[in-house]
């Protein structure tokens, strides 16, 4: 059961509307949801329960909400979430503009990220991403730069205007990487990291959350629930690919799953086609494929040094790749009711 009260709800109003839950000994815990502050319980309540706070002055709304799903199922918001990311709100995801973020996956210079963002701005790519912070399967796997990292993705932000998403990858790192970047990835590995999901939701930034490479629509929906639960309703859904025993791909894309989590949320859905196939050749065709699925955006590896790369170079495209792509990508955009979204004029200058 979710009780949304009035924007402009005093506090003395508020105190009566939770005099009635403890009145019927039902727990709540408070956040701020879309705008509206929300008190929230795992406990179901009577109608009778539900018409009585319905009359009180503070609420807006008693939604109940059947499922283990709240504050990102369909039932309590009805209407598609739409995700203002970047000063300005510079880009909106999940909106009429179907949305293209591109990068390098990891940041490893000043030279590389300075060269992959002219590529990306060329593209077409609305967003930058990039990672300051690593998490690998092999203790010996280049990590990033970290800290450092984060200042060179800055650099090139004020450079371009493009906002960033970059992966954060614990509780402590939070802080440090908000105030660098303009949303926060949580990453495949880190997705039932509850705590961090916690810290982030905090943040107050837009977080962008990667499925589980082994995990269930609902327990994606379910770690959604718990950015959302901490106030924050900027959240997007991104699906990269899961486990299977095929191995001519990297992972399994389930394009399927970018349906059904847009029948069972509210929240944007994204693809990465990189991550998930591991292979240059298939990123164009499962692009254009989770834009007819009605997915909301791709997020897609760009490296002007693939060979090179410090991080998944073997899957990146190059900058030439990338503008024929997002090219291919506009009348299949515009097919299913939708335009490509384009940057915000800026020069390039030089850092």
């Amino acid at each position: 059961m979710i009780v949304v009260l009035h924007r402009h709800a005093t506090r003395e109003q508020v105190d009566s509307a939770l005099e009635i839950l403890a009145g019927h000994g039902v727990p709540v815990v408070s956040g701020t949801v879309r705008g509206a502050v929300a008190l929230i319980s795992e406990q179901d309540v009577p109608a009778a329960v539900a018409a009585e706070l319905e009359s009180a002055p503070a609420v807006e709304r008693v939604v109940v909400v059947p499922g283990v799903q709240r504050l990102t199922s369909r039932v309590f918001s009805p209407e598609d979430t739409r995700v203002a990311v970047g000063a300005g709100g510079a880009v909106v995801i999940g909106g009429p503009e179907f949305v293209v973020i591109a990068g390098p996956c990891a940041v490893e210079s000043r030279a590389q990220m300075q060269a992959a963002t002219d590529a990306v701005v060329a593209g077409g790519a609305v967003m930058l991403r990039g990672g300051a912070f690593k998490p690998r399967t092999s203790p010996y796997s280049f990590q990033g730069l970290g800290l450092a990292g984060l200042t060179l993705l800055a650099e090139q932000r004020g450079r371009t205007g493009l906002p960033v998403v970059t992966e954060v990858v614990t509780p402590k790192d939070v802080e440090s990487v908000a105030e660098e970047s303009d949303m926060l990835q949580v990453g495949t590995r880190n997705m039932q990291n509850f705590e961090l999901l916690r810290e982030a939701g905090a943040s107050g930034k837009p977080v962008l959350l990667k499925r589980g490479m082994s995990a269930t629509v609902e327990e994606w929906l379910l770690a959604a629930e718990y950015l959302m639960h901490t106030g924050n309703g900027g959240v997007v859904l991104c699906e990269r690919g899961i486990r299977s025993y095929d191995r001519s791909t990297r992972f399994t894309l389930d394009l399927a799953a970018v349906a059904e989590a847009k029948r069972r949320t509210h929240l944007p859905v994204i693809v990465d086609p990189s991550h998930s196939t591991g292979q240059p050749h298939l990123v164009g065709p499962m692009s254009l494929a989770a834009a007819a699925a009605g997915a909301d955006g791709l997020i897609i590896d760009v490296h002007t040094d693939a060979a090179g790369a410090l991080c998944d170079g073997p899957q990146a495209l190059t900058g030439e790749q990338f503008a024929a792509l997002t090219a291919r990508l506009a009348p299949v955009v515009e097919a299913v009711g939708r335009t490509l979204a384009t940057r915000r004029t800026q020069s390039l200058a030089s850092v």
